[in-house]
Formats: C-alpha cells, structure tokens, sequence
C-alpha cells in the first residue's frame, strides 16, 4: 500500500521540478543583464560615479562566478533541495534589500547578496532536474530549462528597461520577491531530497578556486577603467592564474576533492566546459553591446530596443524544447555543434549588416539565426555536461560547468568592451559603429571557435545508446560516450 501510493508523487516530482529549476534558473540568469538599461535612472536617483554603476553589474558577476562551485558542495554535502530553498531565500531577501536601497553601497552589497544565492540555486537547479527527470526524457526536460536561462539572458536589458520605463528602476528588483516566496514553498513540498556522496566540504578547494576565479574575473572586470598594465589589474591576473593552479595541484591530492581533475581526462567533458566558455564569452559581450547599439544609435528608448530584440529572445522558447528532444534521438554533439556554429553566423551577419542608420529589417536575419543558435546550445550542452559524469556527480559537473559559463561572460563583456572601445567610443553614430564592428567579428571568432571545439566530442553510437544496464554517465567497456 505505501509503495503503491508512491508512484503518483514520482511522477508529479517530474513535472513540478521542470517548474520550479526552469523559474528558479530564469529569475537567477535574468540578473545577469537586467540591470544595465537602468544604470541612467539609478545614478539619477542615488547618485554616485561611473565605478560606482560599474560595481552595481559586477558585484552580482564576481559572487556568482565564484561561489558556483561551492554551492554545488554544499548542496552535495547538506541536501540539494534544502539548500535550493535556503539559495532562494537569500536571493529574494537580497532582491528587497536592493528595491530598498537608500544609496550606493547598499546597492552593490545587495547585488553582491544576490549573488551569493543564485551562486547557490543554479548548479542544483540541474541536478535536481537531473534527478527527477527519467533519462529517456531528460533531453526534453532540459530543452525547457535550457529556453528559460536563454529567454533570460536575452530578455534581461527588454525587462529592465520596460519596468524601469512604466514603473522605476527599483522594481527590476522587486519582481523576483513574489517569485522567490512562491518557489520557496513549492521546492520544500514538490522536490526530492537528494545528497551527493562526499560527506565532507573541500573548504582550501573551494577557497583556492574562489580566490582564482575573484582575480581573474576582478582584473577583466576593471581592466578598462584602471588600465590592462596597471599594478590592481596584472595583480588580479597573476594571482588569479597562480590560486587556480594551486587549486588544480591539491584537487589532484586531495582525499574529497571538491572538482576531480579526473572528470576533464572525460574527452567529452572537457571539449563541452571550453565549447560552452567560448559561447558564452562571445554570445555575453555580444548582447552587452548590442543591446547599447539599439538605443545609442538607433535611438530606441529601453523598452523600444528589447521588443526590437524579440527575434532573438523568441527563438530560444522555440529550439530549446525542440532541440532537446532532438538531442535524445542523435546526441547532443552535434545539435551543440549546429548551434555554436550559427551563432558564429549571426554574429557575422550583424558585423556585415550594422551601419549608422540602417532599417531594422536588415538586422532581423542576425537576430533569428543568433535566437536559433542560442535555443540549440542552451539544452543539449547542460545534457552533455551531465551525461559525461556519474550521477553522484552532477552536481560537481554543473557547478563547473556554470562557472565557467559565468567566467566565460564576464570575459566576453570585458574583452569585446576592450576592442570597442579601442576602435571607437560614445562619441556619435559612426564613432560607436567603429567600435563595434570589430568588436562583433571578435566574437564571431570566439563562438566560431567553440563550434570547433565541439566537434572534438565524440559522437554516440547507436550500440552505445542500447546498452542494457548502463547508468547516466557510465562508460562501457573500451567505448567513449558522449551524448
């Protein structure tokens, strides 16, 4: 009779974990970008300079970055749906502080709070999907989640500018409260509890990453406004570089490693963690600066340049679902692969189309091949990051794998800004033109690149798919799996 009744909840915690990690993982990406259509209104209203909006962006950034990993651990070690709730509780309370702020400081610091929760919510929101969700439906499942992460990043500058336009800048904030206090409830009741197997934390692992991480994200971060030679920013680099190689050097020792350097011997997982910090790296600065071309030089007002950006932002809701599905059938390498590469296409396609005044129909081909592109990388790369490790270690995976996609956009940002700004500027139309030319072709190499590196995955073979008794991520004998 008890085991009997189970079956239903099973199936319901299914359904409800699509829900609540494709929710929990939208409001998280969302404030990735959200912010920036609504520097103007809150430098208007709270005063302070530029380094001042500057850390508004990347006090969200850095603590998300570099947290990444250890919330992967800590919900590993204490309960991944306890500390989902407990990630979304402080988001949420951190998104109020924000609304709330009386000045600067207390802004930057709530952004930072921020960060530290969704640091926490996001890698478990695949392992909880991960492990809800049957394998021969999980291609499907991650379609969703991956086109609500897509939708957010590319609708974060079309929502702030929209609630920043009709209402105030504050709400950009306030709109993931009531979110965060439904999902909140709904995780606790709806979600299984699940452990990873390493009863203890990797606390120098997680201190060494994270101080690496911190320095090389700061430097890329302030490398234009304190100078790329300047002592702060070599600094960050060097001691970055050095922290991450001292990391990599006792994960090799350590008894509990917090990242086992053995998953990257993974031919699959370590071309899929380069592919995605290339995508990620051209596709993240690429919007920064589009999103800014729309109203800079088109003279759209915020609202005005996000609808202009639907195009893009629809396609993911379309391919996303479709190409997950499609990637059950024939692998996730070579969907990734296609999406990568018409990224590069896009891209490409906006260098060769973008003028000082030029109509929007022009743009429009860019924008669809790019939403495509997004919709057919987002999915089947989160099931290739999961499918090539042992499911007592997705969560370990995913905290890398969303690390180093959230690197790889903090890179982006930082090295197309650099080459904008060094063949153009804010000056007029055509100034900002000349800079973003090159700036797009630079991305378009970037995600050209990534593409190349996907194809260094193996691709799976039929036998290797019907092999009875296999488990997600196990390898048989002699075979590379990659899905």
């Amino acid at each position: 009779m008890k085991q009997h009744s189970k079956q239903p909840v099973r199936g319901g915690s299914a359904f409800w974990a699509v829900v609540i990690t494709s929710a929990a993982g939208f409001i998280t990406a969302l404030d990735n970008l959200i912010v920036t259509t609504a520097l103007p209104s809150i430098r208007e209203d709270l005063g302070g300079g530029l380094e001042d909006l500057e850390w508004t962006v990347s006090a969200y950034t850095l603590t998300f970055a570099v947290l990444l990993m250890f919330g992967a651990s800590l919900g590993d070690r204490f309960g991944r749906r306890r500390l989902f709730a407990i990630g979304l509780g402080i988001f949420t309370a951190a998104s109020a502080a924000a609304a709330l702020a009386p000045g600067m400081n207390e802004l930057i610091a709530a952004r930072a709070a921020q960060g530290v929760g969704a640091a926490i919510v996001t890698p478990l929101t695949l392992t909880l999907l991960s492990a809800a969700v049957p394998a021969e439906r999980r291609g499907a499942a991650l379609g969703v989640w991956g086109a609500a992460s897509g939708i957010a990043v590319a609708t974060g500058p079309l929502i702030g500018g929209t609630l920043t336009e009709h209402l105030s800048w504050q709400w950009i904030f306030w709109v993931n409260v009531p979110l965060g206090l439904a999902l909140i409830p709904l995780a606790l009741l709806r979600l299984n509890e699940s452990h990873g197997p390493n009863p203890s934390l990797d606390l120098v692992g997680t201190v060494l990453a994270s101080g690496g991480l911190f320095g090389i994200v700061y430097a890329l971060i302030r490398g234009n406004a304190d100078g790329w030679t300047s002592t702060t920013v070599l600094g960050g680099f060097i001691a970055g570089t050095a922290l991450l190689v001292g990391f990599v050097f006792y994960e090799l020792r350590a008894k509990h490693p917090m990242l086992p350097m053995r998953l990257f011997r993974n031919r699959s997982f370590s071309a899929i963690n380069a592919a995605s910090l290339l995508m990620l790296l051209g596709m993240f600065g690429a919007i920064f600066l589009l999103s800014q071309y729309l109203q800079t030089v088109g003279g759209y007002s915020p609202m005005q340049a996000g609808v202009r950006m639907l195009p893009w932002t629809a396609m993911p809701m379309i391919a996303g679902p479709l190409a997950g599905a499609l990637s059950d059938r024939i692998g996730g390498a070579p969907v990734v692969t296609t999406g990568m590469a018409l990224n590069a296409v896009g891209l490409g396609l906006w260098a060769l189309a973008v003028e000082p005044q030029v109509s929007y129909t022009a743009l429009l081909p860019a924008l669809i091949v790019c939403g495509i592109g997004m919709g057919m990388f987002f999915a089947p790369s989160a099931n290739l990051v999961m499918s090539t490790v042992r499911p007592e270690e997705q969560g370990i995976a995913s905290g890398a794998n969303n690390a180093i996609r959230e690197v790889g956009g903090a890179i982006g940002v930082a090295t197309l800004a650099a080459v904008f700004s060094a063949q153009g500027g804010y000056g007029s139309a055509s100034m900002f033109v000349d800079g973003l030319i090159p700036a797009l072709w630079v991305g378009a190499g970037a995600v050209a690149l990534a593409a190349a590196v996907a194809l260094l995955m193996p691709r799976r073979r039929k036998a290797d798919r019907a092999t009875p008794g296999l488990a997600l991520g196990d390898t048989p004998p002699g075979v590379t799996v990659a899905t």
